[in-house]
Order: structure tokens, then C-alpha cells, then sequence
């Protein structure tokens, strides 16, 4: 007779004990992934800033763990990247634009993928909902900027330099997901999007 506990056998609590397990771990990884692609990953633009490949990290979570992972995942290790950058005044939105994207890149993705039905396409879904969600967070910090720290009009500076973010984290998450997805056990730790 099988040990029960809560109507579930004790093969399949030890079974899901382990899934959140693996859950929590990939999410800290994924944290810290986006922290460090962040941080360390600089690539100066024209106009002062700089690109960092942490959108594209942000993408990845939501793709690979899911919306509720992908979101805490993508919005802790960005909020501690916008605190360890002295930005600490966008760290409250970043948290919430980064959490949004994964998760909105995670439904979108899952939405084309069940017309996009061929393996070789996977990608296809992956940069519709890129670009979803890269515009996510051009509108998001143009309305953090506008509206919570009053620039009014004058947030529309940052619009261009993070379109070219958003490009940045497109292409650089189609080429890490290109790389990684067909790995058989890569895809097979991480949910199906069809």
C-alpha cells in the first residue's frame, strides 16, 4: 500500500517535490544570468549609454522556465543589476517591465507556436514574442520615466537607444535559443510552448 498524503502516492509527491526543486534552481540561474549579462556585458552605443545583453536572458527565462519562474527569474536578476549600477531608482519598475516581458514573451511565443507547427521554424514564435515584448519595455520605462519620475515629453530621449536594446536582446536571444534548443537535454528540462 502506497503512503498518501493529500490524495497524491508518495511516488508522485517526491516526483513534484523534485519539479520545484529543479524550478527554484533554474530560476536562481536564470537570475543570476540576467544580473550578469547586465552588469558585465557592455557594449557602448553612439549615444553615451550602453547595450547590455540582459533582455535577452529576460526573453530565455520566459521561454524556458515558464511565466511564473521566467518572471521572478527575469525581474530579480534585473532589479539587482539596475541596484548594483547605482540606477536603484529604476530598480522598482525594472522588477515589474522584466517580470511583464518574460511573461509576455512566454504566451506569445506558446500562441504562435501552435500555428508555426514544424521544428526547424521554432524560432519564428520566439521573435514574435520578442518583439512583443521588447515593445513591453520601450513603452514600459517610457511611461516609468514620463509619468513616475516626471519627465513628461523628455522621456521620449531614451525611446531610440531602447528600440536598439530591444534589437539587441532580439537577435542575441535567437542565437542563444538556436543554439541551445536543439540540445536534447537542454529542451528536455524546460516546458514545451506547444
Amino acid at each position: 500500500m502506497t503512503a498518501r498524503n493529500n490524495g497524491l502516492p508518495a511516488s508522485e509527491k517526491k516526483k513534484r517535490a523534485g519539479s520545484i526543486a529543479k524550478h527554484i534552481s533554474f530560476t536562481g540561474v536564470f537570475a543570476a544570468l540576467c544580473f550578469v549579462a547586465t552588469v558585465i556585458v557592455k557594449i557602448p552605443q553612439p549615444s553615451g549609454g550602453y547595450f547590455n545583453l540582459g533582455d535577452a536572458f529576460v526573453l530565455l527565462s520566459g521561454w524556458f522556465l515558464g511565466p511564473a519562474y521566467g518572471a521572478v527569474a527575469a525581474g530579480l536578476g534585473c532589479a539587482l543589476a539596475d541596484l548594483a549600477l547605482d540606477g536603484a531608482i529604476y530598480a522598482p519598475a525594472t522588477f515589474v517591465i522584466k517580470a511583464a516581458m518574460a511573461v509576455l514573451a512566454y504566451f506569445i511565443a506558446k500562441l504562435f507556436k501552435k500555428f508555426i507547427k514544424k521544428e526547424k521554424f521554432d524560432v519564428l514564435p520566439r521573435i514574435f514574442s520578442a518583439i512583443a515584448a521588447e515593445s513591453l519595455m520601450v513603452g514600459g520605462y517610457f511611461f516609468y520615466e514620463a509619468v513616475c519620475l516626471g519627465l513628461g515629453l523628455g522621456a521620449a530621449a531614451g525611446i531610440v537607444s531602447n528600440v536598439l536594446q530591444g534589437l539587441v536582446a532580439l537577435f542575441g536571444s535567437a542565437l542563444l535559443v538556436g543554439a541551445l534548443y536543439p540540445l536534447r537535454p537542454v529542451r528536455s528540462f524546460f516546458p514545451k510552448l506547444g
